[in-house]
């Protein structure tokens, strides 16, 4: 009588290679790009008084130094603050307003004054949750003075299928970050 005898290392081998097959590895969550935002204007509304300052940097990160206007506001006054944002590598160029309003709740804007009594921003729009997003509110100067506005667009897209904004800074990453000088005059 003959018997079949198998390889015990090769039975091994086997049982590794079946076992190895039927994991499957869990692919990440895809992660929600940034933007690319090239210009970012700030529109003050003072009754029919409307004035626009840009920062713009068309070639983005390296390359030439962005342009930025200074902010030019009177004391004591309270402005209306409208915000847009573009990519203005793109002809034409794209409003990438529309889609932080079409996902504000995956967006934050953060206005940041120094010194800090020199401007007062107060959130104008909230998201379906009623956390602030920042594309427009009110901006109160105080008395006269020199400092800066720091605008930053924070990126908080769901995680795993769970909310990050939670109405702060901290959760997400950060889509532009840019510092206008300002000058508060009677």
């Amino acid at each position: 009588m003959n018997k079949s005898r198998f390889n015990p290392v090769f039975l091994m081998l086997l049982g590794i290679v079946v076992v190895l097959s039927g994991c499957k590895k869990e692919d990440p969550a895809p992660e929600d790009e940034n933007e690319l935002i090239t210009t970012v204007q700030l529109k003050f509304t003072d009754g029919t008084n409307v004035q626009t300052f840009q920062w713009r940097d068309i070639d983005g990160d390296g390359g030439a130094a962005p342009t930025i206007q200074n902010v030019a506001l009177k004391a004591n006054k309270t402005y209306t603050l409208d915000v847009v944002l573009l990519d203005e590598s793109k002809t034409p160029a794209e409003d990438i307003t529309a889609e932080v309003k079409e996902k504000d709740d995956e967006h934050l804007l953060v206005f940041t004054s120094s010194p800090s009594t020199l401007l007062t921003y107060t959130y104008g729009d909230k998201d379906a949750k009623n956390l602030p997003v920042g594309l427009t509110g009110s901006l109160k100067t105080s008395a006269a003075g020199t400092g800066t506005l720091k605008v930053v667009l924070r990126h908080q897209p769901p995680v795993n299928g769970m909310a990050q904004k939670n109405g702060t800074a901290t959760p997400g990453s950060t889509d532009i970050d840019v510092t206008f000088n300002v000058t508060v005059s009677n």
